[in-house]
């Protein structure tokens, strides 16, 4: 053979493994590709899903057993008002009523419609609890004691559902509820089944249900929050004492 045909194919060859491994080369020193994971953060109207807003908050998954967890992350506005109607069923009759609530910092003002027509006002505070009806002076007013704004009210609050036996916790999610983003917890209590919206937005019991078997017994709504500062006036008495 020509020689120098023979001395092409060999620097042939040469190059060809020169290249070859150039290109290996390049392959190992290239930078890993980035796998990008779906985005889960968006709340699902049913099933289980995430809680999570701006900033460095973990995302909280809400499922029976992660949801006291869940709404544990939530707190109640500083300042609100809202008006909360109960209902109360039984074979062959209910009752409803409603009730206006104020909260500024540690104070809170409730307004009760009573059964026989009068109007009950209780300024709850942090050690003293003042109670009158209607338009009257004469002020009732002694240590808050047991007479807290949560019995005033009376409604259950998210304390109750990070009260309740894990055990007895039977579904958890994420839902609508006419427009309000929630966490939804059901729970089960002998015979009663206990139903629970929080809101995701302002940490709040939106509404509440209890069961008896498959009759509802009990019913809370408050699905509007004003989240604007009260009044000093919201908060005087009716002698003129400005509380809070």
């Amino acid at each position: 053979m020509d020689k120098r045909k023979l001395s092409w194919i060999t620097w042939s060859f040469v190059v060809l493994t020169v290249l070859v491994l150039a290109m290996m080369l390049a392959n190992t020193l290239r930078s890993p590709v980035e796998i990008v994971l779906p985005d889960t953060s968006t709340p699902s109207d049913t099933g289980e899903g995430t809680l999570s807003e701006a900033g460095d908050m973990a995302v909280v998954e809400v499922a029976p057993s992660t949801v006291q967890a869940a709404i544990a992350t939530l707190a109640r506005p500083e300042a609100y008002r809202r008006t909360l109607t109960i209902e109360q069923i039984w074979s062959g009759g209910s009752s409803s009523y409603e009730i206006a609530e104020t909260v500024r910092g540690s104070w809170t003002r409730t307004d009760r419609t009573m059964p026989d027509g009068r109007v009950r006002h209780t300024i709850t505070g942090p050690e003293d609890v003042y109670i009158w009806y209607n338009r009257e002076t004469s002020i009732y007013h002694a240590p808050a004691g047991e007479i807290t704004a949560d019995n005033e009210l009376p409604i259950p609050t998210y304390e109750d559902i990070l009260d309740l036996d894990p055990e007895t916790i039977t579904a958890a999610d994420y839902r609508d509820l006419t427009g309000v983003s929630c966490i939804y917890t059901e729970a089960q209590e002998g015979e009663y089944t206990l139903r629970y919206w929080v809101s995701v937005e302002s940490g709040l019991l939106v509404s509440a249900e209890k069961l008896f078997g498959e009759d509802t017994v009990y019913r809370m709504t408050a699905l509007t929050v004003d989240q604007s500062e009260p009044t000093e006036a919201e908060f005087t008495l009716p002698d003129g004492t400005v509380l809070g």
